[in-house]
Protein backbone atom coordinates (compact mmCIF):
# COMPACT_ATOMS: atom_id res chain seq x y z
CA UNK A 1 0.00 0.00 0.00
CA UNK A 2 1.38 3.17 -0.79
CA UNK A 3 1.90 5.86 1.82
CA UNK A 4 2.05 9.01 0.71
CA UNK A 5 -0.68 10.63 3.23
CA UNK A 6 0.99 13.08 6.07
CA UNK A 7 -1.04 12.19 9.42
CA UNK A 8 0.22 15.21 11.98
CA UNK A 9 -0.81 15.17 15.04
CA UNK A 10 0.06 17.45 18.39
CA UNK A 11 1.35 15.78 21.88
CA UNK A 12 2.83 16.28 24.92
CA UNK A 13 7.13 16.46 24.17
CA UNK A 14 7.70 13.81 27.52
CA UNK A 15 4.62 11.10 25.53
CA UNK A 16 6.88 11.61 22.19
CA UNK A 17 10.07 11.53 23.54
CA UNK A 18 9.16 8.12 25.77
CA UNK A 19 7.29 6.45 22.53
CA UNK A 20 9.88 7.12 20.32
CA UNK A 21 12.19 5.49 23.09
CA UNK A 22 10.22 2.70 23.37
CA UNK A 23 10.21 2.32 19.36
CA UNK A 24 13.63 2.53 19.21
CA UNK A 25 14.48 -0.42 21.88
CA UNK A 26 11.45 -2.72 20.01
CA UNK A 27 13.37 -2.47 16.82
CA UNK A 28 10.39 -1.24 15.12
CA UNK A 29 10.03 2.49 13.05
CA UNK A 30 7.43 4.60 15.14
CA UNK A 31 5.78 5.17 12.24
CA UNK A 32 4.57 1.11 12.22
CA UNK A 33 3.61 0.91 15.11
CA UNK A 34 1.31 3.74 14.54
CA UNK A 35 0.20 2.27 11.76
CA UNK A 36 -0.45 -0.78 13.70
CA UNK A 37 -2.07 0.79 16.71
CA UNK A 38 -4.45 2.85 13.62
CA UNK A 39 -5.08 -0.94 11.99
CA UNK A 40 -5.72 -2.23 15.48
CA UNK A 41 -8.38 0.45 16.24
CA UNK A 42 -10.24 0.60 13.25
CA UNK A 43 -10.78 -3.36 12.88
CA UNK A 44 -11.98 -2.94 17.40
CA UNK A 45 -14.22 -0.57 16.10
CA UNK A 46 -15.62 -2.44 13.41
CA UNK A 47 -15.95 -5.32 15.52
CA UNK A 48 -17.97 -3.67 18.40
CA UNK A 49 -20.64 -2.04 15.27
CA UNK A 50 -20.51 -5.80 14.13
CA UNK A 51 -21.73 -6.89 17.47
CA UNK A 52 -23.60 -4.11 18.91
CA UNK A 53 -25.83 -5.18 15.71
CA UNK A 54 -25.89 -9.00 16.37
CA UNK A 55 -27.29 -8.17 19.73
CA UNK A 56 -29.66 -5.44 18.45
CA UNK A 57 -30.75 -8.17 16.31
CA UNK A 58 -31.22 -11.03 18.67
CA UNK A 59 -33.10 -8.26 20.81
CA UNK A 60 -35.46 -7.32 18.25
CA UNK A 61 -36.12 -10.71 17.55
CA UNK A 62 -37.20 -11.34 20.82
CA UNK A 63 -39.46 -8.67 20.84
CA UNK A 64 -41.22 -9.86 17.64
CA UNK A 65 -41.73 -13.22 19.30
CA UNK A 66 -42.93 -11.78 22.56
CA UNK A 67 -45.59 -9.65 20.51
CA UNK A 68 -46.33 -12.89 18.66
CA UNK A 69 -47.08 -14.37 21.87
CA UNK A 70 -44.68 -16.57 21.40
CA UNK A 71 -42.47 -17.45 24.89
CA UNK A 72 -42.84 -17.86 27.89
CA UNK A 73 -43.06 -15.53 31.34
CA UNK A 74 -41.08 -14.99 33.82
CA UNK A 75 -43.40 -17.11 36.05
CA UNK A 76 -43.43 -20.16 33.76
CA UNK A 77 -39.81 -20.00 33.44
CA UNK A 78 -39.41 -19.91 37.16
CA UNK A 79 -41.58 -22.94 38.12
CA UNK A 80 -40.00 -24.73 35.50
CA UNK A 81 -36.25 -24.04 36.85
CA UNK A 82 -37.89 -24.54 40.04
CA UNK A 83 -39.19 -28.63 39.04
CA UNK A 84 -35.56 -28.64 37.01
CA UNK A 85 -33.66 -27.61 40.27
CA UNK A 86 -35.54 -30.01 42.48
CA UNK A 87 -35.20 -32.88 40.68
CA UNK A 88 -31.21 -32.54 40.37
CA UNK A 89 -31.58 -32.40 44.20
CA UNK A 90 -33.52 -35.61 44.10
CA UNK A 91 -31.08 -37.72 42.08
CA UNK A 92 -28.11 -36.15 44.57
CA UNK A 93 -29.44 -37.14 47.23
CA UNK A 94 -30.57 -40.71 45.74
CA UNK A 95 -26.74 -40.77 44.66
CA UNK A 96 -25.67 -39.92 48.07
CA UNK A 97 -27.50 -42.63 49.45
Amino acid sequence: MSKDAVFTLKLEPQLRDAFLAEAQAAHRPASQIVRDMMRDFIQRQRDEREHDAFVRGKVEAGRRDRAAGLGSTNDEIETEFAARRAALLGKAAEAKA
